[in-house]
């Protein structure tokens, strides 16, 4: 779906905008839900479940003249595996490379643990920073006036926007206020283009993604998937075929399930997404394969684009 005022071609590069904002929080802040709100179109990966964004997803919207390219970010918090810390690591690069930084905070849980060492480590990050409350349906007015006096005295932020991502409310208003700030600068994607992720990674993702929704424990965080084959057929119709890759057999045996009715479920909600992506059929074949210590095994963090962290 491409936006009514997204211009069908590039415009010339005098008096355009372009710009890189990070979106960075803790884990389930709701990063990734606002980073399709504001796209306006499916880009990452949304889960109930912490720590399901694992590199830098960029999501591209046009507003005007501007063109934004949002980064969601995976989620700060105390790393405990050699993964978590690649992940931690990819999250502040992306802060720091980027135009303007958006600190996400969840205002249900208000300034915890996690958001309090965020806060403490904005210092190091330069250039211009917001910050962004969200799910403020569901939190009093003065508790939310509160919390963002508290802040912005630990914090220096150029702005502070409070929003609902998953309803919609403030999204636009935050949408053209960062449009206004973007560096001028010619558009660097076509207008119609909402990722640079490829199709075959956000096809693999979103597998990923009902994987999560599926598997009520904690067996995601020790899978991933890749999309092997891609093949375009007659009639605009692809047959993709993808990997679930898992660390022992026990894994292996919960996701194909009983009967190999659990793979078949995630099966069949990845191909209807898919298919409202690509608009055409889709034919979707899933293998599962054990695949053990893929958590230390540098080649799959390249391929997720996260540096291997030494121990």
């Amino acid at each position: 779906m491409v936006d009514q005022k997204t211009p069908s071609r590039m415009p010339s590069d005098e008096d355009t905008r372009c710009g890189f904002v990070a979106l960075i929080g803790a884990p389930n802040a709701g990063k990734s839900t606002l980073l399709n709100a504001l796209v306006g179109s499916k880009v990452t990966i949304v889960s109930h479940k912490v720590q399901t964004t694992r590199a830098l997803i960029r999501g591209i919207t046009i507003d005007g003249k501007s063109q934004l390219i949002f980064v969601d970010t995976p989620g700060i918090f105390s790393p405990k595996r050699r993964l978590d810390r690649a992940m931690v690591t990819t999250a502040w690069s992306g802060a720091h490379e980027a135009d303007l930084v958006a600190v996400l905070i969840d205002a249900r849980k208000g300034l915890d643990e996690e958001a309090e060492e965020l806060l403490a480590r904005l210092g190091d990050v330069k250039g211009p920073k917001i910050l962004i409350l969200n799910k403020i349906d569901l939190i009093p007015r003065d508790t939310l006036l509160l919390l963002t006096k508290i802040a912005n005295e630990k914090a220096k932020f150029d702005s502070t926007f409070m929003i609902s991502a998953l309803k919609g409310d403030g999204v636009t208003d935050l949408k053209s206020w960062l449009a206004e700030r973007m560096p001028m600068s010619p558009w660097l994607y076509p207008p119609d283009q909402m990722s640079d992720a490829p199709m075959r990674q956000l096809a693999a993702e979103i597998t990923r993604e009902k994987l999560f929704e599926r598997l009520h424990q904690e067996l995601p965080y020790h899978s991933t998937v890749e999309t092997e084959s891609w093949k375009e057929l007659r009639r605009g119709e692809v047959r993709i075929e993808q990997t679930i890759y898992v660390e022992r057999e026990s894994q292996r045996k919960i996701v194909i399930g009983k009967g190999g009715q659990t793979l078949k479920s995630i099966g069949e909600s990845a191909r209807r997404e898919i298919t409202d992506i690509v608009e055409h059929k889709v034919h979707l074949f899933l293998f599962v394969k054990v695949r053990e210590g893929w958590g230390d095994d540098p080649e799959r963090y390249r391929a997720m684009g996260l540096e291997f962290p030494k121990e």
